[in-house]
């Protein structure tokens, strides 16, 4: 009877043990895997708010597209709004509206680097978590900034310059001199030229008000007051653009060379007839992707036991790459 007991007992054990390997094991194993993966995946009832300004305009469409791709890996909702134009009060305005709806976080390009600081506080004393991506405001307690490292652009846009001139001539700037962003890019440019091209000059800097037009004119301006002007940098899209129909109403062409900034299709365009010689590409995409990454990273604790106080966790600068594009490669970057 005892042996029989003990038999009965060991078939038990090797019962269960099949049991645990084939199935119970596999139950748990999917339980864990799903509890990890359902730490990445959100409820579509979260809202992001993506907020700019000049909300119409091409060059947001990429950062758009980020938001937007990373929003569907994480099963959340997001939203779009902006300034409609090239002002500080439209987007504080805006701003106040989006905070009123309480959504889980914010990603703001903010147009002043001042102005802005106290609606940004706001939101975040409110619970919200603002990152801030392509234009900073780092006096404001949003503590990431994700962009282009700006000066770095600047200087990368003086060397080219220095390589289309060999060196000499005079050059001039055309920006938005009340922008950070803008301000870093002009300061890059303008040192570069003073501490490494002796044979060059900045002879002017204006502003382009983000504007075709008003870029055309101050252009103008310029090639009045220096007809052997031989190049000029625009910080901007709108700005390369209006630079060249000036240049070209006066059939000066191949004479000076323009570098601006940016991809929308009229640079693009614009470098396949050798109006503009090249243009700043900025990783637009990867602004809008990782600051909804890490938005939801922050209101899920990801990296953290306890829910972080607007991603301190986070690095307070991420840069997010560019590339100089000329006519040898700018097929690569008309979107599809």
């Amino acid at each position: 009877m005892k042996r029989l007991l003990i038999g009965y007992l060991v078939l038990f054990t090797v019962f269960f043990i099949y049991i645990y390997n084939y199935h119970l094991k596999d139950t748990i194993t999917s339980s864990y895997a799903d509890n990890q993966e359902n730490q990445f995946r959100g409820d579509i009832n979260e809202k992001y708010v993506m907020l700019t300004f000049q909300s119409g305009i091409e060059y947001w469409k990429s950062a758009i597209k980020g938001f937007e791709d990373a929003a569907n890996e994480l099963n959340v909702s997001v939203e779009y709004r902006g300034a409609t134009q090239y002002d500080v009060h439209e987007q504080m305005t805006v701003l106040e509206q989006v905070i009123a709806k309480k959504p889980d976080g914010i990603a703001l390009s903010a147009m002043d680097p001042f102005a802005l600081n106290s609606t940004i506080n706001k939101a975040i004393e409110a619970g919200i978590p603002v990152i801030l991506f392509d234009s900073d405001a780092p006096a404001s307690n949003a503590h990431t900034f994700l962009g282009t490292n700006n000066y770095s652009a600047g200087n990368a846009s003086a060397d080219k310059m220095a390589e289309l001139l060999k060196g000499k001539g005079k050059v001039a700037v055309i920006t938005l001199p009340n922008q950070l962003n803008h301000i870093e890019r002009t300061e890059g440019f303008i040192e570069t030229v003073q501490k490494k091209y002796p044979g060059m000059e900045v002879v002017a800097i204006e502003d382009g008000k983000g504007d075709q037009l008003r870029s055309k004119l101050v252009t103008e301006k310029i090639l009045k007051e220096y007809p052997n002007i031989r190049g000029i940098f625009a910080t901007e899209a709108n700005g390369g653009v209006g630079i060249t129909s000036a240049i070209e109403s006066i059939k000066k062409t191949e004479e000076i060379k323009v570098i601006s900034f940016d991809t929308d299709k009229q640079t693009l365009d614009k470098i396949k007839e050798d109006a503009i010689a090249a243009t700043i590409a900025q990783g637009t995409w990867n602004m809008g992707y990782w600051s909804l990454q890490i938005l939801f990273k922050n209101n899920h604790g990801i990296t953290s036991t306890e829910k972080m106080d607007n991603s301190k966790q986070f690095p307070a600068y991420i840069d997010t790459g560019i590339t100089i594009v000329s006519k040898e490669n700018v097929e690569d970057f008309y979107a599809d």
